[in-house]
């Protein structure tokens, strides 16, 4: 059953990642995939809330877009390395437990990693990781709550998203990471 959510709630989201995305990235064509991206995502996130499925007639068109918004800025190439590794990552973690990982969630990934690639290898790490920590501690939350079990499964799309903005917002969050990067 899906849960209520106040009035205008996506709406203002989605006004505050935009502002995030504006305030922290500074090439116009990143940008512009960027907000792209912050509105499909939201409209993502809140779909795969309220259905628990990343619907394929947003997420397989967001791969052209944002190719195409992204090709001349020059970052195409490390874009795409990080899409394809992300989206790899996600790939293994779906093989070794399907029913823990949605196929939807590394179609989602893939496109993570084009527009963190686009910030760095760095800002892909972190986007990566933000969103394996964010839902591992709503998961806890659940717990602690009583409100689920070990077994019980939730959308991840939502957190993935999170951590996104997690590294747009943090991009340098690893120096230990990569060393003078």
């Amino acid at each position: 059953m899906p849960l209520p959510r106040p009035p205008y709630a996506v709406e203002g989201a989605t006004a505050l990642a935009a502002t995030l995305v504006a305030w922290r990235v500074h090439d116009g064509w990143v940008l512009a995939a960027w907000l792209y991206a912050v509105v499909a995502g939201s409209a993502l996130a809140e779909i795969d809330r309220r259905t628990w499925r990343l619907p394929d007639a947003i997420t397989l068109p967001s791969y052209p877009i944002v190719l195409a918004l992204l090709a001349p800025s020059g970052r195409l190439l490390p874009a795409l390395a990080s899409g394809c590794a992300l989206g790899a990552v996600y790939a293994a973690l779906w093989f070794a437990r399907p029913a823990g990982l949605g196929l939807g969630d590394v179609k989602l990934a893939g496109l993570i990693g084009l527009l963190t690639g686009a910030l760095g290898v760095q800002a892909t790490v972190v986007a990566g990781m933000a969103g394996q920590v964010l839902g591992a501690l709503y998961a806890v939350g659940l717990l602690l709550a009583r409100r689920a079990t070990r077994t019980t499964e939730f959308p991840f799309g939502p957190f993935m998203l999170a951590g996104a903005l997690v590294a747009v917002a943090f991009p340098g969050a690893l120096p230990w990471a990569f060393p003078g990067g």
